[in-house]
């Protein structure tokens, strides 16, 4: 599913419309992202936590001339799913 046919499912399932449907969820994924950059993680419960996570930095092979590259540190997003969401799949 991709953006619109979750905005679709969204305005079926909420009775609103789609041009409202895209509001919220345009708001939802900035409140997401803007929250995720301060720092802080994100918990709906039953459905699952958002949170930040880092890598270290670490040394590397290149797998098409075997060559050691340094890898840069890095932050990445992690999302564990709640039980709720984990037991109705």
């Amino acid at each position: 599913m991709n953006k619109l046919g979750l905005i679709d499912a969204m305005a079926t399932n909420s009775g609103l419309s789609k041009v409202d449907c895209k509001k919220a969820l345009e708001a939802y994924i900035e409140s997401v992202s803007t929250t995720l950059k301060n720092g802080e993680k994100i918990t709906l419960v039953g459905f699952g936590t958002f949170s930040i996570s880092k890598k270290s930095a670490r040394i590397g092979v290149n797998p098409s001339n075997k060559q050691k590259i340094q890898i840069p540190a890095k932050k990445f997003v992690k999302f564990k799913a709640g039980n709720v969401l984990a037991e109705s799949i």
